[in-house]
């Protein structure tokens, strides 16, 4: 089941379905790497620049650490299941 989570959040809609999509099992193939991050971000985590093409994430005092994909911009269904693991972890789902 999915949780839908609003409050205290600030969220537009994309962001939501992006989170939705997060959730679903089998992990969608088509996640844009951009569209995640602003999840992050509109969840009120720290993103930050690593080296090479890491991102680092802190939220609700978790961290974690993702390689931005390159050259393309969509998430690997194994990224997408370690970022549900993240936010499970961060108890946003």
């Amino acid at each position: 089941m999915q949780k839908q989570v609003t409050e205290p959040y600030s969220m537009n809609k994309k962001q939501q379905r992006v989170l939705n999509a997060i959730q679903n099992s089998p992990p969608p193939a088509d996640l844009k790497w951009d569209d995640v991050e602003s999840l992050f971000r509109a969840l009120g985590a720290i993103v930050s620049q690593g080296s090479g093409s890491r991102v680092r994430i802190s939220l609700n005092g978790v961290k974690a650490t993702f390689h931005k994909p390159h050259p393309h911009n969509e998430v690997g269904k194994s990224c997408v299941k370690d970022i549900r693991l993240f936010l499970e972890n961060a108890n946003i789902i």
